[in-house]
């Protein structure tokens, strides 16, 4: 003889389990998209490296494309641009001034639009802020 089937669950025990699942796919969704605005933002940062890098190599008298400085730096610019666009998409609204910011100042610091300040002094303020607001929306609420 066949055993009758289980009762269905009991409508509260049914909602508790469907809330349960609810938090579990919120947590999921929520770690996925933190381990995103990681990834964004250490590609904005190495990137915001290799600008750097280009703006100390920048020969000196400007000239034609000394040594393929020109050619090399061109696409790191826009690997930069590309990442500081990554970053104010995926990342809290409130990236978007200090990683504009700082990637205008090495912009200007690539193409020497800074004077005789040296290019470090130059991009201080703008990546100590950035770095700053960085760590703080990484942490959290």
């Amino acid at each position: 003889m066949c055993a009758p089937p289980p009762p269905p669950p009991h409508p509260a025990t049914q909602r508790s389990a469907e809330r349960v699942e609810e938090r579990r796919q919120a947590l999921a969704t929520t770690e996925s998209r933190r381990a995103e605005q990681i990834e964004v933002l250490k590609e904005f940062v190495a990137c915001a490296q290799a600008a750097e890098r280009a703006a100390y190599r920048r020969p000196e008298p400007w000239g034609d494309d000394e040594d393929g400085w020109m050619t090399q730096t061109g696409p790191v610019m826009t690997a930069l641009w590309t990442a500081s666009g990554n970053v104010t998409l995926l990342c809290d609204e409130a990236l978007r001034e200090p990683v504009t910011t700082y990637g205008r100042a090495l912009n200007a610091a690539v193409w020497r639009d800074i004077g005789d300040v040296e290019v470090n002094e130059h991009l201080e303020e703008a990546k100590t802020a950035f770095m700053n607001e960085a760590r703080a929306s990484l942490a959290g609420p």
